[in-house]
């Protein structure tokens, strides 16, 4: 792969996915809606002559026709708000397949771990979609439309993250309590904080990301990101006490304090269904990914944790 193309590149695994490809010598076109972001990115990289960015709307799939050039690789790393999934993600699917089956292009989609629904078995890439959520169906949907017979030229795979944590994460669940440390405030913790649970450090996430898809054997199927070993709410506490200072409450909402918030919260109001993830967990298998790709980067929670709240709290002052 010498270009690639990443639409939602100012997202939270757009930057990741970004830097990565970057680092490689690999050419990139970040593709967004926002000249103002896309100009930040640009600066973020010191101009890097690498890296240059198309306006353009991810719903609308003749501006991604336009933008991807001579692109080899679509990463599809842009998503749609928790409100508007049942209105939009099959919208956004469509547009993007829509545009890599005109131009015959391989496509990496970046998705989640809703479409198993509880774990039932060992969390490999064969785990039954059982999903018991709006969002759970929404996203079983959302993968049948990717892999559908309809596409004879695109080429797509699906990549699989659990919950993430990372300088560029925006919309994590474990965001407003890494922020709330770093800025010496009382936070919050989404869940209960025994319950040990996978994350995966987004720039680790992106170094397998872009592994897989410089396989060729890799397209046309399902790709696990597992993280690096489980961690308790109380545990990643402990860490970032020890590097922020902050010794204040951290308040854990359980799922009625979320459907409680949820009611002049439309965002909170969605996390309801979900709250079981935080409660049970869902551990990833590797398997897959060891066999066929190599060694899982693991950043350690301490390495990793302390580099996140470093930047919050450099970009607070």
């Amino acid at each position: 792969m010498k270009t690639a193309i990443v639409l939602g590149a100012t997202g939270g695994t757009g930057q990741v996915v970004v830097s990565e490809l970057l680092d490689r010598g690999i050419e990139v076109i970040a593709f967004g809606r926002s000249r103002s972001k896309l100009n930040k990115l640009m600066e973020k990289h010191h101009c890097n002559p690498k890296l240059s960015y198309k306006l353009g709307d991810i719903f609308d799939y003749q501006t991604i026709v336009e933008a991807v050039g001579g692109a080899e690789v679509i990463f599809q790393c842009a998503n749609v708000k928790y409100q508007e999934m049942e209105e939009k993600l099959h919208l956004l699917g469509e547009s993007v397949m829509k545009a890599a089956e005109k131009l015959e292009k391989r496509i990496v989609i970046v998705d989640g771990i809703y479409v198993y629904g509880h774990q039932t078995a060992k969390g490999d890439e064969n785990h039954p979609r059982h999903p018991h959520t709006k969002k759970g169906r929404i996203r079983m949907e959302f993968e049948q439309l990717i892999f559908s017979n309809k596409w004879k030229k695109a080429k797509p795979l699906i990549v699989r993250l659990p919950d993430y944590y990372g300088s560029t994460s925006q919309n994590s669940y474990l965001q407003p309590t890494l922020e709330g440390m770093a800025a010496n405030k009382t936070s919050i913790f989404i869940g209960n904080l025994k319950t040990p649970r996978e994350y995966v450090y987004l720039p680790d996430a992106a170094k397998m990301i872009v592994n897989i898809a410089e396989k060729d054997d890799s397209y046309g199927e399902n790709w696990n990101i597992p993280g690096t070993g489980l961690i308790s709410g109380k545990e990643i506490i402990k860490i970032a006490r020890q590097i922020t200072g902050n010794r204040k409450m951290v308040i854990p909402l359980t799922k009625n304090a979320i459907r409680f918030i949820g009611l002049f919260d439309s965002f909170m109001r969605e996390i309801v269904e979900i709250m079981y993830l935080t409660k049970e967990g869902f551990v990833l298998s590797g398997e897959k990914y060891e066999k066929r790709i190599g060694s899982i980067p693991s950043t350690s929670f301490r390495e990793g944790l302390e580099e996140t709240l470093r930047f919050i709290m450099s970009n607070k002052n």
